[in-house]
């Protein structure tokens, strides 16, 4: 399939070229390889570590304290 691709910059076509090129590979290789490398890494979900969970309210200090008053009086 040909395709033309407008609005691609030259400084780095030519560095992807010559990449390439030294590869052994055809441009037309080069970036369907570049494509589905760039359509995984969109896919991918980020990990989330434990240290990236934030902290969030859970009430009052003293919940327990006031829940015992109300269930067992002063």
């Amino acid at each position: 399939m040909n395709i033309t691709i407008r609005k691609v910059n030259e400084a780095i076509f030519k560095k992807f070229k010559a990449k390439a090129v030294e590869e052994g590979m055809k441009i037309g290789e080069a970036l369907t390889q570049a494509m589905v490398l760039w359509i995984k890494q969109r896919s991918l979900k980020p990990k989330v570590g434990l240290l990236d969970i934030k902290p969030f309210n859970w009430g009052d200090k003293e919940v327990s304290l006031k829940v015992d008053k109300i269930l067992y009086g002063d």
